[in-house]
């Protein structure tokens, strides 16, 4: 690990002149408002070259605010950026910002309607004296970006057939394309499972050993340890601490984060059940060839059941076949002993299922939709009558939702998109218990939220859970599991071990590989 001014760093501006100890990028004294909202307070940070600097805080810290304004989206009230020592460019040159930096967002760029070729090069295309587009000399452009960047897809493949880490290569190859050495990667691990994290990261380490420095955003604190040399923390909008990693303990850096010691490590205490509860869920030799086979489980009114598997183990697709996206092959479920049709969302959720899908952005929220109207989706027949909406009683039950679950938003009638991530995430999360379901199906229900979002809902689920309602949560994040009564981990399609309460992580891990398999 190294400090500032520890690292040689050499960056290329610019005009191509290299500068060596110049930081790669410098933003200073910078201050944010609008209108009422303070959202950067003379903030600043400095990444040197050839670093992974990490970037964290709570929601509503200022992070976004200050990506936007690094990557030239808007302009600082007050402060400078530089780029290897030299003024940002002005905001209007937007070809200059990309020869300094680029962002790949959680919410992929990527055109899915498009060839992998056509999203590198959009509006480069080279073209004939006619001024048509050269297929050909597009698409031995595009591929020999790929091959140089070492992104293992064809420029042809179309855009939609790549999977989410896929997307993501090809859009830092994008941006590589366009010069820039300074990459801002904003919550990259949130829809990645642990198998294409690895891969993911044994990438960055490439690219920096290529001279590529990275500016790395997450929520999950593990992996700044595992990936990042610096961490800058930032708190209401302010500047708190950088530091190298390893001089900041996860202790000390989450009460830099949050004002306060402690965290997610605390256990959690939750009294055992009886055996006598109501089976509110009874999956039974449950099958789909190629995916998961002879799955069988139950879960009580009142427990929490972790689903817990990497990628392709099959976790994911139990959790989606119980709510109805996917139909099994074979086998059965039931809810509360009532069978809803298989393959049928709205017959699980008329059985009482709610559900918080993997993807908000997605599968989880309409986005140019309001609060209320995402929140009370799934309870049209509480809020009208004969097909029509009632206004007052949508936003009655949405300000209910809204302050049961502490969602920071001025109004029910603010589009869902103009929250922060881990208020879109109670969105999800209150529509899902907007039908007092019997039980709560969860898909990574933390992911890309802050580390005080994290906690809340997961209080939120014990206390749903408290009240009688089954909940299942099927994730591979260890924050996650740590709340449930007993763990089942998927290997291949199979559950592979039962484990309850009080289990040590590196056994979960362990079996999550497939190193121990107690069929």
């Amino acid at each position: 690990m190294s400090g500032d001014g520890e690292r040689s760093a050499t960056a290329a501006t610019g005009d191509g002149q290299i500068h060596v100890g110049l930081p790669v990028a410098e933003a200073a004294h910078i201050s944010k408002r609008y209108g009422s909202t303070l959202a950067l307070d003379d903030a600043g940070i400095t990444v040197r070259a050839g670093e992974t600097h990490a970037l964290v805080g709570r929601n509503g810290a200022g992070k976004s605010t200050l990506v936007s304004i690094l990557t030239g989206l808007q302009a600082p009230d007050t402060g400078e950026i530089r780029f290897s020592g030299v003024p940002a460019p002005r905001l209007s040159d937007r070809d200059a910002w990309r020869r300094h930096v680029a962002c790949v967002y959680q919410k992929s760029t990527i055109i899915p309607e498009l060839s992998v070729g056509e999203n590198l090069l959009l509006n480069r295309y080279e073209r004939s004296r006619s001024g048509l587009i050269n297929w050909r000399a597009l698409r031995h452009r595009a591929q020999e970006l790929l091959t140089t960047w070492s992104v293992e897809v064809e420029a042809q493949t179309r855009a939609a057939e790549l999977s989410v880490e896929q997307r993501q290569f090809v859009e830092i190859a994008r941006a590589l394309s366009f010069g820039a050495r300074f990459i801002i990667l904003d919550e990259p691990t949130a829809q990645l499972d642990a198998a294409a994290i690895a891969r993911l990261f044994a990438r960055m380490r490439d690219l920096q050993r290529q001279g590529v420095t990275f500016l790395f955003i997450s929520h999950h604190l593990q992996e700044i340890y595992e990936i990042c040399d610096m961490v800058t923390v930032f708190r209401d909008a302010r500047h708190i601490v950088t530091a190298p990693v390893g001089d900041l303990p996860r202790g000390e850096l989450i009460a830099a984060m949050t004002g306060e010691a402690g965290g997610l490590e605390a256990p959690r205490s939750r009294t055992a059940l009886g055996g006598t509860a109501q089976v509110v869920l009874d999956v039974a030799a449950l099958s789909t060839a190629g995916t998961f086979d002879d799955v069988t489980f139950q879960v009580r009114a009142g427990e929490i059941v972790g689903l817990a598997g990497s990628g392709g183990s099959g976790k994911t697709e139990v959790a989606e076949t119980v709510i109805g996206l996917r139909t099994a092959d074979s086998g059965t479920i039931a809810v509360a002993g009532h069978r809803p049709r298989p393959g049928d969302v709205g017959a699980a959720l008329a059985a009482g299922v709610g559900f918080v899908p993997q993807d908000r952005h997605h599968q989880g929220l309409v986005s140019g939709m309001s609060v209320a109207d995402n929140a009370t989706l799934t309870i049209p027949q509480r809020i009208g009558s004969a097909g029509f909406l009632s206004t007052r009683r949508r936003d009655a039950v949405a300000a209910t939702l809204i302050e049961d679950l502490a969602i920071k938003a001025p109004g029910p009638d603010l589009p869902v998109s103009g929250l922060s991530g881990g208020n879109q995430q109670k969105v999800v999360m209150a529509r899902a218990l907007a039908n007092d379901p019997s039980l709560l199906v969860l898909i990574t229900p933390t992911a890309g939220v802050d580390v005080r979002s994290k906690e809340f809902l997961l209080g939120k689920v014990e206390q749903v859970a408290d009240s009688g309602t089954g909940v299942v949560i099927a994730s591979d994040e260890l924050d996650d599991l740590r709340l449930c009564d007993r763990v089942l981990v998927m290997f291949q399609g199979r559950i592979v071990a039962d484990m309850p309460s009080g289990w040590r992580d590196h056994d979960v891990v362990a079996a999550m590989e497939g190193l121990t398999i107690d069929a």
